[in-house]
Order: structure tokens, then C-alpha cells, then sequence
């Protein structure tokens, strides 16, 4: 973890949903005017699209039937703690793409001079502009195996993991419509990746601090025959937090800015399906803020130089105490600040005498 580097990990499977979090993240950034270095899981995989075809059928032919995308093997955990770890230390790292589209792949070979097709990863770059902070969105934010704890770099981890049957669901439909896959071949994926899925993405969302969870108000029962995607109106986001007095959450707000919330935990929260950007938001913002101390509260040592503390009344030197955190304000608006909250107390002290009189 670092202070002055600081790195947010949101960590989710494939159509979990992390896209919604990536984008409630750009309006912070945006509304706050920070420059992130954004690094995306996908480029830490082990092989190209290729190359996993050709790793997949080696792996069959020696018997293990589960090797995938979610498991170690198939993915450089390694180099992902050395980033974090780097970035930490002196906010610089290496980065690389994972080239998903014609266009993205058309977009980084004008910038390189390459030639490089779907599929494929770029280079590895030096990042030398200043940034603000790390993002990372993927599969492993918050990994941890017996010879990596990337983890443990993490400033701020988010999960984002609709219950089991709805991200089927999605997976299913985005697999059909965007890639042609047929429902045999989806089927056979997802019990390839299920023992890495239990091994390796599971345990991350203990890891978070906060967990976006949409369970559906409809059926969900048998993922395999839905006929669509539950709208978000047909769903609620449960919203956990590890430990919500380090987080700072503040309940009561969240539940009077949030319409039709409620409290199921006394660390859970649940919003309408329709409000989770609006949620992440209002939960994630402020977090940032005290992350990257966007509003420092310093105290100004000339408001209360002429009131030192021996001249101050022996009976008032706890209450100056308390007030020298709050001094923010500067010159004699900050006297005049002060000079109120005085004479309030002040007050406050003769009407208490009057009535022990």
C-alpha cells in the first residue's frame, strides 16, 4: 500500500459488470481532475489468443480438462505484484495491451508502428508521465497464491460479482451474441473454469473492501435456457462493506440520497438495480478524496498566535485545544470565526451560572 501512490483494484469475472465500476471511476476522475494510469487485467494473461488455444490442447492431452483464464498457470501473477509493487514505491511501472478489437488493434499499431492483430499484446512500455494513481479492472486485483500476494499492494479494492446463476446468464448472452459461441461451447467453459473460479476469484471479494453484488428479482433458476438479461429494474445491488467504520461509510446519507434503500446488515446495504452507478459514486467518491487527501484539514498557526497558551484562561485551554484542528480558515476571517464560537461558549458559561444562582 502507499499513501503517496496509491492503487484502487476492481476485481470481477467476465461479464460481472466491472465495466459499471470502471465508468462511475471516470466520472470521479473527471469531476476531480485526476489522471489515473489504467491497467487492465486482461494484459497480464500468460498467452495470446493464439498460443491459449494451442496451451488449452496441451493441457487436455495430459489429462487437466480445467486449465483457464481464471487459473495461475495461465497468467502472470508475478508480474502483476512487481507493477503494483513498483508503482507503490515511485508511481512508475511497465504497462502492456491486450488487443480485443480491429480497432483497438489499429489504434495501438499507428502508435507503435507495428502491426499487430486481435488477439495479440503490445510491448511492454515504461510509463513516464506523472499520475495520480493506479486503476486496475480484471480478473486477479486482489489475488493471492502461495508465491504471490498482489493483494497486499491494494489501497482501495472494489468487487463487483453478481450472484453465481446471473453472471452465468450474462456470460452465456454475451458469449452467444458478441463471439458466436454456441450454448455446448459456454457450457464447456464454464465447467472448465469452475475450480479455478473457486480457487482463485472467490476468495478476492474477502479481500475488498466493498462488494456490488446484483441479485435478480426474477427467475435465475436454470441459467441455461433464459431467454434474456434481467434489466437492472429487475434487480437490487447488495452493497457489503469489510468494515465500514475504517471505510467511513455513512449510512444514514446513502440511505437518504438513495431512494428505496434499505439496510439488510449492519454492514450491507441494498439499492435499487437502476441506482448502482449513482451508488458507487456517492460510496467511492469521497473514499477517493481521503485516499488522495484532496482536502487536507491543516491548522493555521498565525489565527491563534496571538492567543497562546499561556494567556489563555486556565478554564478555556481545553476548549482552544479542541478548535486548533479546525482552524482552516485564514487571516481575520479565521479570528472572526473563532471569535464567535467564543463568545457562543462564553455564553453559554454565564446563562449556567445564572440558573446555578
Amino acid at each position: 500500500m502507499s499513501a503517496k501512490h496509491p492503487i484502487i483494484a476492481v476485481t470481477g469475472s467476465s461479464g460481472a459488470g466491472t465495466t459499471t465500476v470502471k465508468r462511475a471511476f471516470e466520472h470521479i476522475f473527471f469531476r476531480e481532475k485526476l489522471k489515473p494510469l489504467v491497467i487492465e487485467g486482461d494484459s497480464y494473461h500468460r498467452f495470446d489468443r493464439a498460443a491459449m488455444k494451442v496451451q488449452m490442447a496441451k493441457e487436455a492431452d495430459e489429462g487437466n480438462n480445467f486449465f483457464s483464464h481464471f487459473g495461475d498457470t495461465a497468467n502472470e501473477f508475478g508480474k502483476l505484484e512487481d507493477t503494483f509493487k513498483s508503482y507503490a514505491k515511485d508511481g512508475k511501472c511497465e504497462r502492456r495491451y491486450y488487443l480485443h478489437s480491429d480497432g483497438e488493434a489499429a489504434e495501438h499499431n499507428a502508435r507503435l508502428g507495428t502491426t499487430l492483430t486481435p488477439g495479440q499484446f503490445t510491448p511492454w512500455e515504461a510509463i513516464k508521465e506523472e499520475t495520480d494513481l493506479l486503476f486496475y479492472e480484471g480478473l486477479h486485483g486482489l489475488v493471492k497464491t502461495d508465491g504471490n500476494d498482489v493483494a497486499q499492494h491494494v489501497d482501495l479494492g472494489v468487487g463487483v460479482v453478481p450472484i453465481v446463476n446471473l453472471e452465468w446468464i450474462q456470460k452465456i448472452f454475451r458469449d452467444n451474441s458478441e463471439r458466436g459461441y454456441d450454448a455446448e461451447v459456454i457450457v464447456d467453459t464454464i465447467l472448465r473454469r469452475m475450480p479455478d473460479y473457486v480457487n482463485h476469484i472467490t476468495p478476492q471479494f474477502s479481500r475488498t473492501d466493498v462488494n456490488f453484488q446484483r441479485v435478480a428479482t426474477v427467475d435465475t433458476s436454470n441459467p441455461f435456457i433464459a431467454r434474456d438479461i434481467p434489466t437492472p429494474d429487475e434487480s437490487f445491488i447488495v452493497i457489503r462493506f469489510r468494515n465500514p467504520k475504517k471505510f467511513g461509510v455513512d449510512f444514514p446519507h446513502l440511505l437518504n440520497m438513495i431512494s428505496d434503500s434499505f439496510m439488510s446488515r449492519r454492514n450491507t446495504i441494498v439499492v435499487p438495480g437502476g441506482k448502482m452507478g449513482f451508488a458507487m459514486e456517492l460510496i467511492l467518491g469521497p473514499k477517493i478524496e481521503q485516499m488522495l487527501e484532496l482536502q487536507p484539514v491543516k491548522a493555521n498557526p498565525s489565527i491563534l498566535a496571538s492567543c497562546s497558551a499561556k494567556r489563555r484562561p486556565v478554564l478555556y485551554r481545553p476548549f482552544f485545544s479542541f478548535l486548533e484542528p479546525l482552524t482552516t480558515y485564514q487571516g481575520d476571517r479565521g479570528v472572526a470565526f473563532l471569535s464567535i464560537i467564543f463568545a457562543a461558549a462564553l455564553v453559554c458559561r454565564l446563562n449556567t451560572y445564572s440558573f446555578v444562582i
